[in-house]
């Protein structure tokens, strides 16, 4: 068993920092919390499994009218994450 940062993670798998959270969220990947860094844990078979996934959601061609709609809710997503963010940092 190996542990990797999110964005290492991220990078060997060419995925967005935001899909690897989501993956690590929905129980997808194994993560641990170490001094405040979350860390997944690599396991040979599902990253085998992972890569399939990955391999066959790129593979999947879609219309400019889908990847319009996955776009949109994407950045619907990131604008709530955003303001989130910002409520917890706002300087009193």
């Amino acid at each position: 068993m190996e542990k990797m940062t999110l964005r290492e993670y991220a990078k060997r798998h060419k995925l967005s920092f935001f899909n690897v959270m989501k993956m690590v969220k929905a129980g997808e990947v194994k993560s641990i919390v170490e001094d405040d860094k979350e860390y997944i844990i690599l396991e040979e078979d599902r990253e085998k499994e992972i890569a399939e996934v990955i391999a066959n959601e790129k593979s999947k061609p879609l219309s400019l009218e889908e990847e319009n709609e996955l776009l949109k809710k994407e950045i619907l997503m990131l604008k709530k994450a955003l303001e989130k963010c910002n409520r917890r940092t706002t300087l009193v």
